[in-house]
């Protein structure tokens, strides 16, 4: 049978989601706590890899087994051998062709600036502190000309494995509340640090160093050079994932 799971954790601890042979994934740590449960080895595979660093509120993962446990078994059982920067917010029974990474039709993802002149103790592991003033406006409308399909070459990390640089940007917004700015994105899919370089450039326009169709140009260059700095890991949550009503997957229990 194949069950699926939501998983939250804090990423700070983990060298990304993937398990390696060196550093410690959070796949790593979910999948030791599924095998204690199960009592026998499981392998998940997870909606989108996070980077090391980056958060999750809506990571989504599925797994086979034999083993018969219900719903709930799974969640406590798992919950129960699993750190504390890791934890399923949900489990259940599904069908046995979904697949969590190829059944997918969207992930959302959300970057938070602490816009302050003071850092943040409490907040440190969380978002990115940014002690310059950043007109969030301006950061909204440069954020726009990255609506819809492009070659997103420009936001690519050197080491992107994507087989295309094209991505389908299907929302996105800047928006300020007090001290707090947040980037909130969703695409058919993500290139490695795609949204930590768009975040890094938008800052840049929100600091006044370019101005908001600065973004269209970059974008139209394929230029990793030409864009600003990739933002700290820290700042980024993957907050959910979409998948076709028929399936019946969750989303998070709260937003962050």
């Amino acid at each position: 049978m194949r069950i699926a799971l939501g998983i939250e954790y804090d990423g700070t601890a983990y060298n990304g989601w993937q398990r390696q042979k060196t550093g410690l994934g959070v796949q790593q740590r979910v999948e030791e706590a599924l095998q204690t449960v199960a009592n026998h080895d499981i392998e998940v595979t997870c909606a989108g890899r996070t980077d090391t660093g980056v958060h999750a509120a809506g990571q989504v993962v599925h797994f086979d087994t034999d083993s018969q446990r219900d719903d709930r078994g799974w969640l406590l059982g798992a919950n129960s051998n699993m750190p504390d920067d890791i934890s399923v917010i949900w489990a259940q029974h599904v069908a046995d062709d979904f697949h969590a990474r190829f059944h997918a039709t969207g992930r959302n993802y959300r970057y938070r600036i602490l816009n302050r002149l003071q850092r943040s103790a409490l907040h440190r592991h969380r978002a990115w502190w940014v002690y310059a003033p950043l007109d969030a406006e301006k950061m909204n409308i440069a954020a726009q000309h990255l609506l819809g399909e492009h070659d997103f070459s420009t936001f690519r990390a050197a080491g992107c494995g994507a087989n295309t640089p094209h991505r389908n940007v299907t929302q996105i917004a800047v928006m300020r509340d007090g001290d707090w700015i947040t980037l909130s994105i969703s695409a058919n899919a993500f290139l490695q640090h795609m949204v930590r370089n768009i975040m890094g450039s938008l800052a840049a326009v929100g600091e006044g160093e370019q101005h908001p169709d600065w973004l269209a140009e970059i974008l139209a260059s394929r230029d990793r050079k030409r864009a600003g700095i990739a933002a700290p890991p820290h700042g980024l949550t993957l907050m959910s994932a979409d998948y076709p009503e028929a399936y019946g997957i969750p989303g998070p229990l709260e937003t962050y």
